[in-house]
């Protein structure tokens, strides 16, 4: 019975910590209930378990939270999913990765190819954009030490983006024909 309280005490805790975050979230239109809360520390658990990974403390998901909170791509109606699904492709990566790339450079760069590169969509987030980083990874690169994770898929993208002043550039071309 000792040791339920203190398990009991922790759980409340992290529970209080990601309800916290919606004194930050409230300002992007993001709220949490206790229920949600709690759904997303039980999936936190289960993908744990499922990566065999042991997490200390506080954990990631606050961070995760706060990290995409101010997404164009996340509103009310898909808070809480997008949530369950990053910190599955969180502990994923960190795995794929072997651990070579800390959870703040992981974040970064997460957020930045989530907003410029997938435009939202979390699929192309784990089948292209994290899946080439963390071979590139495996294979010894370590260039992402110095920037926290920023600026690093362009180095190793193969799709060619669309190019604004290009397009700028040939829309003028048809309107003067």
């Amino acid at each position: 019975m000792g040791k339920d309280w203190m398990v009991l005490l922790q759980q409340q805790n992290q529970l209080d910590k990601v309800i916290k975050t919606n004194q930050t979230t409230e300002r992007f239109g993001l709220a949490l209930t206790e229920q949600d809360a709690r759904l997303i520390l039980e999936e936190r658990k289960n993908s744990l378990m499922e990566q065999k990974r042991v997490e200390f403390g506080e954990g990631i998901v606050t961070k995760i939270i706060y990290e995409f909170c101010d997404s164009s791509y996340i509103d009310q109606n898909n808070y809480v999913s997008t949530i369950l699904r990053l910190q599955e492709i969180f502990y994923l990566f960190k795995n794929e990765m072997m651990d070579e790339i800390t959870d703040d450079e992981l974040l970064h760069f997460m957020k930045e190819q989530f907003e410029n590169t997938c435009f939202g969509d979390l699929e192309y987030l784990e089948s292209t954009c994290l899946a080439i980083f963390s071979q590139a990874i495996r294979a010894g690169y370590d260039g992402f030490k110095g920037t926290e994770g920023y600026g690093e898929y362009e180095k190793f993208d193969e799709v060619k983006r669309w190019d604004y002043e290009l397009y700028l550039e040939t829309l003028k071309e048809l309107c003067w024909r």
